[in-house]
């Protein structure tokens, strides 16, 4: 009789699942880069500009990296916020461009503790990722080098997540069938439905906000990194051959 297969890889989102911005990208720091170009923008508009700007990346016709993309999407905020002039796309093709330095980024607390968990039960473990940060660079600056083996970026020529390409690009670096892996992150469209689509398994990760958009009933919902292995050691001992 045939059972689910075993886990053997678990793919992880970078960006609000793995770190959050640092200051650098909160309102304030928005406002010190655009004062450098010569544009005023309102700090206390930040949170409305982000939500207005959001579905530029969410709603995609054709989720190809483009670089112009996230300049306009940051652009957008910028704009938001008050900001006017031709400082506006500088300013903001800067704060692009500094997406991808690792230290303006900390670490959630419990990464630490878990991925060497993972990875000391055999796990495979990768980053899968639609921003232009070198995920080699980046598991190394947080040294999570010695756990993560399989880093898959959208930048530059592969489709962005939800697309079925990205997570096929990881399964085949991990040697894994669709069916052995899990996705976690913190997108219910990118991370959780573009896994499913794929043939993966997912969780998905909400450490803020509320839980009311609805999901897949069978995709767990966690709050913290803590939570992932009590719902993935079941898993690793199931079998194709029951």
């Amino acid at each position: 009789m045939s059972g689910p297969a075993a886990i053997r890889a678990v793919f992880f989102d970078v960006d609000f699942t793995l770190i959050h911005p640092g200051p650098r990208f909160h309102g304030d720091g928005y406002a010190a880069t655009c004062a450098e170009h010569g544009v005023a923008v309102d700090v206390s508009r930040f949170d409305a500009a982000v939500s207005h700007a959001m579905p530029m990346l969410d709603d995609l016709d054709d989720p190809r990296y483009d670089h112009e993309l996230f300049i306009a999407y940051t652009k957008t905020i910028i704009e938001q916020m008050g900001g006017q002039g031709g400082g506006v796309r500088v300013a903001a093709a800067e704060i692009y461009e500094a997406w991808a330095v690792n230290h303006h980024f900390d670490l959630y607390d419990d990464v630490q503790a878990v991925l060497p968990a993972l990875a000391a039960r055999g796990l495979e473990l990768g980053v899968i990722s639609n921003s232009h940060r070198s995920l080699e660079v980046f598991t190394e600056h947080f040294e999570l080098d010695r756990y993560v083996r399989t880093h898959v970026s959208a930048h530059p020529h592969r489709y962005m997540k939800p697309h079925r390409s990205i997570f096929e690009a990881a399964l085949a670096s991990a040697k894994v069938r669709p069916e052995e892996a899990v996705m976690v992150g913190d997108s219910l469209k990118a991370d959780v439905h573009g896994a499913l689509a794929a043939g993966l398994r997912a969780v998905w990760l909400r450490r803020v906000g509320d839980d009311s958009t609805e999901r897949p009933a069978h995709v767990p919902l966690i709050r913290r990194l803590h939570d992932l292995p009590p719902l993935l050691w079941p898993a690793l001992h199931s079998s194709s051959d029951v």
